[in-house]
């Protein structure tokens, strides 16, 4: 018994210590910490093939596991971005990708949700590579007027890094971004945006109407090919083109959910709300109508993603795929940090991560 007390002793004087204590064990641990994470890059264990992975899988609404519309493809050493959303390059840091090694983005459209962490994403990729060379940022026609805004805006914070960080790490010849702009296919047909390190990116129309120009993304590296739809309604074009791809990361709005949201809002008297709750539903496509896509294009993996609405209360996840399994088995339902690997040359479809 004695035994006992002097073991219990003991732990509440370590516990009372650690307790007194535990501000300079939080900066010890903080230092061993910070130093191992500063050098991680999640990128780098990658075997070499086409990777992707969601840096916001959600849309404009508030989800505490989806962030604004953001894909980060990684073809062999290369990373490059799809859309931008809000805290997109935030959670591209938690997941441990090298933002300063960000060769390139890809816009599929001009909605505020798609772009609204663009100067963020361009600033953090400047100062945390030291980068001598504006950002890349390719898109449909538009994108020269969207990007101007963006580096007329952080023009001041630019000069304000530069003054008080120096050439050695944010070099005003790398600041903001350079935009290259490409006229819209016709349906049927692709047009080659980008070439290099042995991956391809062609551009495809979608249907957002009104929304035009809206696009999307076909990756091809190594034999392996990811399409990346952007926001669409069920495309024909989207499914001409996604014919046997081995991933189609496919954006998808719950009808029934959304008329949930609809109904309420026409109830609280939010004519605003109830405006846009009925007017989204004809510009995306559901869940159904997306595995539709996939099943009828014989693809080989389905990741949803801008998931549509928040999927916060229990249950809603079944309401919004009710239906899917029946169509397309294969799919992922995606949030922050899902990554899905296409290794080269092979047809394997491995799901490394799911969420942050």
């Amino acid at each position: 018994m004695k035994k006992r007390y002097v073991v219990l002793i003991t732990i509440a004087i370590i516990a009372l210590v650690g307790y007194i204590q535990r501000g300079p064990l939080a900066i010890r641990i903080m230092e061993v910490g910070a130093a191992r994470l500063m050098n991680l890059d999640a990128t780098s264990d990658y075997s070499d093939g086409l990777h992707i992975a969601l840096c916001g899988a959600g849309s404009p609404l508030p989800d505490p596991k989806r962030s604004g519309s953001c894909v980060a493809v990684v073809a062999g050493k290369q990373l490059f971005i799809v859309d931008a959303g809000t805290n997109g390059v935030r959670n591209l840091n938690t997941m441990r990708y090298p933002v300063g090694k960000i060769k390139g983005v890809f816009l599929t459209h001009f909605h505020s949700d798609h772009i609204d962490g663009l100067g963020e994403l361009a600033m953090m990729r400047w100062v945390n590579g030291a980068n001598t060379k504006p950002l890349p940022v390719r898109g449909p026609s538009g994108i020269k007027q969207v990007v101007a805004g963006f580096n007329n805006a952080y023009q001041q914070d630019s000069i304000y890094r530069n003054d008080h960080h120096g050439d050695g790490v944010a070099p005003l010849s790398g600041r903001g971004m350079r935009a290259k702009g490409f006229a819209l296919p016709d349906d049927g047909e692709l047009v080659r945006v980008f070439s290099g390190g042995g991956l391809t990116v062609d551009m495809l129309a979608v249907d957002h109407a009104p929304v035009a120009p809206a696009v999307a993304y076909l990756f091809s590296y190594k034999g392996r090919t990811a399409l990346i739809s952007g926001d669409t309604d069920k495309s024909a074009n989207i499914e001409h083109f996604a014919l046997e791809v081995d991933l189609l990361v496919h954006e998808a709005l719950s009808r029934e959910l959304v008329g949930v949201m609809n109904r309420a809002a026409v109830k609280a008297g939010n004519t605003g709300i109830a405006k846009i709750t009925a007017d989204i539903m004809d510009y995306h496509a559901s869940p159904i109508e997306a595995a539709e896509t996939a099943r009828d294009a014989g693809v080989g993996h389905l990741l949803y993603y801008h998931v549509v609405p928040p999927l916060i209360l229990p249950g809603t996840e079944t309401v919004w795929l009710d239906g899917v399994e029946e169509v397309f088995a294969d799919y992922t339902l995606g949030e922050d940090g899902t990554v899905i690997s296409l290794p080269a040359n092979s047809t394997d479809i491995v799901v490394l991560q799911q969420g942050l």
